[in-house]
C-alpha cells in the first residue's frame, strides 16, 4: 500500500450522486478508493467500468470480478460499499410493471449480489460490506412495486450474509443502509416543493460509512439501518428498534 494511505475501499455505484460523495470523502481522508460504475469517477484511484449494462447478470459479474481483481493486484480491501441503485414507480396495473421491476432488480439486486461475491474474495478479515436497501421496503410499496421487491431482496441478502457460513471472510461486518429520501440534485429537481429538512444529506451518509469502516459505532451485524432525518439531523435506527 502506498505510503500515507489509510486503507482501501471499493464503492459500487461510485459515479452516482451518493457514490461520488462517498468516493471524494474517503479520498479526502487519505483512503485508496476503487469505483465501479457505468462511467469513470475522476476522483477514484481506480475505475472499473460496466461496459455493457444490457449484458446478462452472469456476464456482468464475470467482467466486474475480473477487472476488480486486476485493479487490486492481489491486495485485500477494508470495505465494499454498494450504493448502486435507482427508483421507478408503478403499481400492478402499469403497462410497464415488468419492465420497471426488471430495471429495479438489475440496479439493486444484481449489483448487491455481485458486491457480495467481491466481498467473499477481496475483503480482509473483519472487513465491511454495506448494501443499500430502502426504508419504504420494510412495508408494502403498492405504488412502486418493482422498487419495493428489489429493495426487499437486498434486505434478505443482508440477513443471509450476516449468518454463519455465508462465505464472507472471518468477522466480516455486513449491514444495509435504508434511506427515506436522499438530498440529491435529481430529487430536488423532481420534488422542488418538498421539505428538504427531512431529506438525508449525502455528506451525512459518507461520514457514517467512514465511521463504520473504521470500526466506530457499528450497529449489530446484519442490521437494516434506517436513516431518519428531521430538521436536517439524521438518526440511525435499526429495524428492530421500531
Amino acid at each position: 500500500m502506498a505510503s500515507g494511505v489509510v486503507g482501501k475501499v471499493i464503492v459500487y455505484g461510485g459515479r452516482g450522486a451518493l457514490g461520488a460523495t462517498i468516493v471524494k470523502y474517503f479520498r479526502d481522508q487519505k483512503w485508496w478508493v476503487g469505483s465501479i460504475d457505468l462511467a469513470p469517477n475522476s476522483d477514484a484511484d481506480a475505475n472499473v467500468i460496466v461496459e455493457s449494462p444490457s449484458a446478462s447478470w452472469v456476464d456482468q459479474n464475470t467482467a466486474v470480478s475480473k477487472n476488480i481483481a486486476e485493479a487490486l493486484g492481489g491486495s485485500k480491501v477494508d470495505a465494499i460499499l454498494c450504493v448502486a441503485g435507482g427508483w421507478s414507480g408503478g403499481n400492478a396495473s402499469s403497462d410497464d410493471l415488468v419492465k420497471t421491476a426488471d430495471l429495479m432488480w438489475r440496479q439493486s439486486v444484481w449489483t448487491s449480489v455481485i458486491a457480495a461475491g467481491l466481498g467473499a474474495h477481496h475483503l480482509k478479515d473483519d472487513g465491511v460490506l454495506v448494501l443499500t436497501g430502502a426504508q419504504a421496503a420494510l412495508k408494502g410499496t403498492p405504488g412502486m412495486i418493482g422498487y419495493g421487491i428489489a429493495k426487499a431482496g437486498v434486505h434478505q441478502l443482508v440477513r443471509s450474509l450476516a449468518e454463519p457460513k455465508s462465505g464472507l471472510p472471518k468477522d466480516s461486518f455486513i449491514c444495509a443502509i435504508l434511506p427515506v429520501t436522499l438530498d440529491t440534485p435529481m430529487n430536488r429537481k423532481f420534488m422542488p416543493k418538498a421539505d428538504f429538512t427531512k431529506w438525508t444529506p449525502l455528506s451525512s451518509v459518507a461520514e457514517l460509512l467512514h465511521k463504520w469502516v473504521k470500526g466506530q459505532d457499528r450497529p449489530k451485524n446484519g442490521s437494516l439501518v434506517q436513516l431518519l432525518t428531521k430538521n436536517g439531523i439524521t438518526q440511525c435506527v435499526s429495524e428492530n428498534q421500531i
